[in-house]
């Protein structure tokens, strides 16, 4: 084993330990779960926070990382599920021909990843990358509110069309509907005229990473069909081995 320097590994061991938790952690935790002493402790913890990478919870002596390694923990998270979906979304297109994204929840909204529209259509989807939408709108939206946290109660549950789905009540229905049959459709809840469909994005450990699917104009597919492209492409998407 080559030499390395024993302090950064300890302080290493320790941000890798804040990153992954949850919640905040104290000193003493990192302590026992390091087995480091209290001394040795306060020096690493005071060298993280100066370097910027770790911060107090306002009030407290509660650790969480700071915004700079937030954004770029989550930076490296969002291009890695772009990386690892891109064969995947232009499977989905020439499946259906339709226009395929991912999509993840980011600050109750449905963040627009990447897409795929490879058509030479004259009318076609907007580009939407880095775009939002809200959860309770469209087959993504119901996709990662039937597979992630969220508390229903904190939406706005705005009325864009006729077809929007403005209470709680409503949603909660149409969320345990996505779990059983394992895929979503917003047929002109969002705007008018355009579809959508979608269904849960797993990775290798079988964790909830986001949602995939199509989007286009609904001339082109009707309720009857959307029924039927969403198994071909949760099919696609969870092949049975």
């Amino acid at each position: 084993m080559q030499n390395h320097n024993k302090s950064l590994t300890k302080g290493l061991s320790i941000l890798k330990s804040i990153m992954k938790s949850n919640v905040p952690l104290t000193a003493n935790y990192l302590c026992q779960i390091h087995d480091i002493d209290k001394s040795t402790m306060s020096r690493l913890i005071s060298t993280l926070l100066c370097e910027g990478f770790i911060e107090y919870v306002e009030n407290s002596k509660e650790i969480v990382l700071s915004d700079i390694m937030k954004n770029i923990s989550q930076k490296e998270s969002r291009e890695k599920i772009v990386d690892r979906t891109k064969v995947l979304l232009d499977e989905i297109y020439y499946l259906t021909q339709e226009c395929s994204y991912v999509g993840i929840l980011d600050d109750n909204a449905v963040l627009y990843l990447n897409q795929v529209d490879k058509s030479t259509r004259v009318l076609k989807t907007k580009d939407s990358i880095g775009l939002h939408a809200p959860l309770h709108a469209n087959a993504f939206g119901k996709v990662l509110l039937a597979f992630e946290n969220v508390n229903l109660k904190n939406l706005d549950l705005k009325k864009y069309t006729a077809n929007t789905i403005t209470t709680v009540t409503k949603l909660q229905k149409e969320i345990e509907l996505v779990q059983q049959r394992g895929y979503a459709i917003g047929f002109e809840e969002y705007e008018f005229g355009l579809f959508s469909i979608a269904v849960p994005y797993f990775n290798n450990k079988k964790e909830f990473v986001g949602t995939v699917g199509i989007s286009g104009l609904s001339a082109r597919v009707n309720k009857e069909k959307s029924h039927e492209l969403a198994k071909k492409i949760f099919n696609l998407v969870n092949p049975v081995i």
